[in-house]
């Protein structure tokens, strides 16, 4: 039952949407993957080439500020954050997931712009291949069809 009053976003782009896409080249073989699906879902959707940057940043823990630079430019309808941290022998990946994750929610909220997050945070490089276009699908294309719907909605709001 639709509700008269229900609002959601679809995955068609208006012309003047641009988006930034962040991509880590740390575990460059996972994030290439992502990169190229998020880049074919915008273009699927109506995305010109154009009007998407692509930023590419050393590691995971710099897709941070790459997105507050984004962000704060007001630039893009979106940021899509793409990148693969694959645990260890240490703990060092907990502390970059947790500190990633959290400053891209902040950075979301504070500018008010969707920020995708495609950081796969994988057990071992068979979960991060399988993230990355094998049988559980490709996180960047999830990744770019949330901002499509999400700036969609946003613009209803």
């Amino acid at each position: 039952m639709k509700l008269a009053n229900e609002f959601s976003g679809g995955l068609e782009a208006a012309n003047e949407d641009r988006f930034a896409i962040i991509v880590s080249r740390y575990n460059s073989n996972i994030t290439e993957k992502l990169l190229v699906g998020a880049i074919e879902s915008l273009e699927s959707h109506g995305v010109k080439p154009e009007n998407m940057d692509v930023f590419r940043v050393p590691g995971a823990w710099e897709l941070s500020i790459a997105c507050q630079k984004a962000a704060e430019s007001k630039k893009y309808a979106a940021v899509i954050c793409l990148g693969a941290v694959i645990r260890g022998e240490t703990t060092h990946d907990q502390y970059i997931n947790q500190q990633v994750s959290l400053s891209l929610g902040n950075i979301s909220l504070q500018f008010g712009i969707p920020v995708s997050f495609g950081l796969l945070t994988c057990n071992n490089m068979e979960q991060a291949i399988h993230r990355a276009g094998g049988n559980v699908g490709n996180k960047g294309i999830e990744c770019a069809e949330a901002a499509l719907e999400m700036v969609g909605l946003l613009k209803q709001i």
